[in-house]
């Protein structure tokens, strides 16, 4: 095949109208990225809580340590 009967080819191939199938499969493969991007997101999301919540409480910690009333002051 020639660069031309291939660059046709693949011309009509892309205009060509999908079916209901193709639709339907390319929607759905879509959606589990979308998920896996969201859970992603989500992880990452909870680790930062996390490290916040251990850097309060250590931060907390060293401040009632140096001020005698333990406060922000």
């Amino acid at each position: 095949m020639s660069f031309r009967e291939s660059t046709i080819k693949y011309i009509k191939d892309v205009m060509r109208a999908r079916t209901i199938h193709e639709v339907i499969a390319k929607e759905l493969h879509e959606a589990h990225l979308r998920k896996l991007e969201a859970e992603t997101a989500a992880e990452y999301a909870f680790a930062a809580i996390q490290y916040n919540e251990r850097r309060i409480a250590r931060l907390t910690a060293r401040l009632t340590e140096h001020t005698e009333e333990g406060d922000y002051a």
